[in-house]
């Protein structure tokens, strides 16, 4: 009874827009890996609804997805919505860190002295000594129009400094 009060008091235009976000929620539900999947608290027959999309196509898909928003309001949107959040907030930490080790490769190889410094005085394993190599051979290879070997080792030195100081881990490249 105080569903259909909360519904009249609600215009028929917020209730298609709750039921939107539903289904979207339900679209991200679906686009997730597996092992993600299974870290959110979900009901195992919304979950096997969830696995069963996988498969469709067309048509088919986007009546599943339909299916898939009503069955969410069954879910505790709010713990899978926080659970979401969880999984997102590592990966965009992985990210920042990617780029400021891009960030770093990028500056040593502009000739950032200063940096190389800072470097050093954060990362107790740093040696100075092959950065600088690796910085004169990948602009060596820049000026003869070589692949960028040096520039990807390098690259790879400050990701696993990064890594052995605990600071995050990298898993892309």
């Amino acid at each position: 009874m105080q569903d259909t009060e909360e519904n009249e008091k609600k215009s028929k235009s917020q209730i298609k827009r709750e039921f939107l976000a539903l289904r979207d929620l339900g679209r991200e539900l679906v686009e997730l890996p597996g092992k993600a999947l299974h870290q959110l608290p979900l009901s195992e027959s919304f979950r096997a609804a969830i696995l069963a999309t996988r498969q469709l196509k067309m048509e088919a898909l986007r009546r599943q997805l339909k299916h898939i928003g009503k069955l969410v309001r069954d879910e505790d949107i709010d713990a899978i919505q926080i659970a979401l959040k969880n999984l997102r907030q590592p990966l965009g930490m992985e990210i920042k860190a990617f780029h400021e080790v891009e960030s770093w490769r990028d500056a040593l190889l502009g000739g950032d002295d200063k940096l190389l410094e800072e470097l050093c005085e954060r990362f107790e394993k740093l040696d100075r000594q092959h950065i600088r190599q690796l910085v004169r051979n990948a602009n060596k290879e820049r000026v003869a129009n070589k692949p960028p070997k040096s520039a990807r080792v390098l690259f790879r030195h400050l990701k696993e400094l990064m890594s052995d100081a605990g600071e995050i881990h990298i898993i892309n490249e």
